[in-house]
């Protein structure tokens, strides 16, 4: 492939890039427009929970369909599974037809999302021009989530909720023919060990029930949650014992064997949950404690956003001087002084803080990202490229929706022990109102001082839990620095 075909399928991808960021907010926006039309508010939070949930156990699932019938046709077919899914979420005519129609369009997803990162390993072999290319991935991902809400609320307003997702289709078709006529993927000799269906079947139960459970921590009686973890645990146990004989497993167990790819797998699983705290509640900091409107608290993300970029794009030029776990180094201590400051920000603290805590995090996870998703490819065996760059996106999937969970335990718990000891001045209907700033307007006022300290014990908690993470993500790139130290010394001497 010339140079010019290669930057139209590197654009094509970024395009499928772009299209996960527009979902993953834009559907938030039209989320009340929805509601009002299909009357389904008590199955409002499936409607992201099964897009995640087809993304994250169709992801390993098409790396090893992409090893079969390679990565070009694959993607397309991922394409069509968003286009599709897409269509028929335009055309829902319940709540229902939208949750199933979430489900095959999150199944897409998870290809649109990861084989990507495969191909690029083929068309960029050189690390340092990877990582640039990386940084692009990072800067249309952090572009579409800012104007998605924008674009969102703006086609709501003029033709109607259902156009939010017709937006998609001509945007996949665009990606998978573009991908048609310009990859010309190189032809990889085909494998004659069987398919491991059963491994897949495992893995999809496994993984389904699991964050099935996940969802509904707090929502339902507390036996049913755990009698779905004993499930899924049951069931990943036996894809385990199943693996270890497989000819060609799903996840191959040799992974877990090669200690560079564990230890950059607990890196991205820490730093993506931890990351969480501040994307899900910052908006809320604004809002419910400073009394900021919706856009106002929104704009806390675009710090973010924007130095996402800028972390993204030094690590080529930090590699130059830099080793890996260096990098990293810099990424991790960046992020936990973001969460140093929303961890003692009081209740009054000033908005601008929010914005330098946004714009840390921002940089910080940008360059964990860029570094480590290169060194995975570089630490995996060549034949476990795909495996590993596919494992590596589901597990920063699980970490983001168990900590996304457990954040919103700490929250509830906040919130139902403050209501209690307000000796009935204060309910969980006015909590919920304090997070708004045009409703909070109708609270007592004299009321407001306690509230916000009920709300800031919940917030200051799960700033705390993301600040230990950090510090445990530093501890462990200290240690793997000093790994790295000694393997230089053993390589030089």
């Amino acid at each position: 492939m010339n140079k010019h075909k290669v930057m139209i399928v590197t654009a094509a991808l970024l395009l499928s890039n772009a299209m996960s960021g527009i979902d993953s907010t834009i559907v938030n926006t039209a989320m009340p427009a929805i509601i009002a039309d299909l009357h389904g508010i008590e199955l409002m939070g499936w409607v992201v929970a099964i897009f995640l949930l087809g993304t994250a156990v169709s992801t390993p699932l098409w790396s090893k369909l992409g090893e079969r019938v390679g990565n070009k046709l694959a993607y397309q077919l991922a394409a069509v599974f968003f286009v599709l899914g897409s269509l028929l979420q335009g055309l829902a005519p319940n709540m229902l037809f939208l949750i199933i129609s979430r489900a095959i369009a999150g199944i897409g997803n998870g290809g649109m999302v990861s084989l990507p990162y495969i191909i690029y390993a083929q068309l960029y072999a050189n690390p340092r021009k990877r990582m640039q290319v990386l940084g692009l991935v990072s800067a249309s991902y952090s572009t579409a989530t800012i104007i998605g809400p924008l674009i969102g609320g703006y086609i709501v307003d003029s033709f109607g909720w259902h156009w939010v997702f017709y937006l998609n289709v001509p945007i996949g078709l665009i990606s998978a023919i573009a991908v048609q006529v310009f990859f010309n993927e190189k032809r990889r000799a085909q494998r004659n060990t069987a398919v491991d269906y059963l491994g897949a079947v495992l893995l999809t139960i496994g993984l389904s029930v699991l964050l099935t459970a996940t969802e509904l921590i707090g929502a339902v009686a507390g036996w049913i949650v755990l009698a779905l973890f004993a499930v899924a645990l049951v069931v990943l146990a036996a894809l385990v014992r199943i693996e270890t004989h497989a000819a060609d497993p799903i996840i191959p167990a040799r992974l877990f064997q090669n200690h560079e790819l564990l230890i950059d797998f607990a890196l991205f699983m820490i730093i993506w949950g931890a990351f969480m705290g501040f994307a899900i509640y910052a908006p809320m900091w604004a809002q419910g404690l400073l009394g900021v409107s919706a856009l106002i608290g929104g704009a806390t993300q675009i710090p973010a956003s924007f130095a996402n970029f800028a972390g993204s794009g030094v690590v080529a030029p930090l590699r130059r001087r830099f080793s890996p776990q260096q990098v990293v180094a810099i990424g991790t201590w960046t992020l936990t002084a973001a969460f140093v400051i929303m961890a003692l920000l009081g209740k009054n603290g000033a908005y601008w803080l929010l914005l330098v805590a946004g714009a840390l995090q921002g940089f910080g996870n940008g360059a964990c990202f860029n570094e480590l998703q290169v060194k995975v490819q570089q630490d995996a065996d060549p034949q476990d490229v795909p495996s590993a760059t596919s494992f590596s996106f589901l597990i920063r999937m699980l970490s983001q929706t168990f900590i996304a969970s457990i954040f919103g335990i700490i929250m509830n718990h906040a919130l139902r022990r403050g209501v209690q000891t307000s000796g009935g001045q204060i309910s969980m209907k006015m909590m919920n109102k304090l997070s708004d700033a045009g409703s909070a307007k109708t609270l007592p006022q004299y009321l407001l001082p306690a509230m916000r300290t009920i709300m800031h014990n919940g917030l200051h908690n799960i700033m705390l839990l993301s600040l230990v993470m950090m510090l445990v993500a530093a501890g462990i790139n200290l240690w793997a620095l000093r790994r790295e130290r000694r393997q230089r010394a053993q390589a030089t001497a």
